[in-house]
């Protein structure tokens, strides 16, 4: 069983320097190499947002109109740097068409010891970051989960400010 994990949330290239990029976003793209690559990780867990040509029409793409991360496009890919550091590393990656995945808070119960130690980056903190961290930490309430700030970034500066305030309420630790 691992005891210390890795989440790298959504590092596609839509939410970089695509639709729904921001310059956080891209200046998060070094600090979540550089976690990646310190290699003190057990074993590493990867989401991909996914969507299908009918993203306009779901609940998601009527409150945000903006399509991102299709199934097949280079916007749904990974950005190459985080491509690069993962590498040779072991991670399992977990395609979503939904904010969190229930299918990873299950994984990581399933694959960690109980009181594995789980940090979390990628984008964007305020969307997709808080809500796995959330569904990790109901699903293992006893792990200790932690949010890497500098290497998350969210649809916002305020946003990004705001997601963390939460999940440190939570319980998720913010470092």
């Amino acid at each position: 069983m691992y005891s210390k994990v890795l989440v790298v949330i959504d590092m596609q290239n839509d939410f970089i320097t695509g639709p729904l990029g921001n310059g956080e976003c891209v200046e998060a793209v070094s600090e979540v190499c550089k976690t990646i690559e310190r290699g003190s990780y057990d074993f590493i867990y990867v989401t991909i947002d996914t969507h299908g040509e009918d993203y306009l029409g779901t609940q998601e793409g009527v409150n945000l109109p903006v399509e991102h991360c299709i199934l097949g496009t280079e916007g749904w890919q990974l950005v190459p740097e985080v491509q690069k550091a993962l590498g040779t590393k072991r991670f399992k990656a977990f395609v979503k068409g939904t904010f969190g995945s229930i299918d990873l808070a299950e994984a990581i119960a399933q694959e960690c010891s109980p009181d594995a130690e789980v940090d979390f980056v990628g984008v964007c903190t305020d969307i997709c970051v808080i809500s796995n961290a959330m569904v990790v930490k109901a699903r293992n309430p006893e792990m200790r989960l932690s949010v890497i700030a500098k290497a998350c970034a969210g649809t916002s500066k305020e946003n990004h400010v705001a997601a963390l305030t939460a999940m440190r309420s939570c319980q998720i630790r913010v470092v």
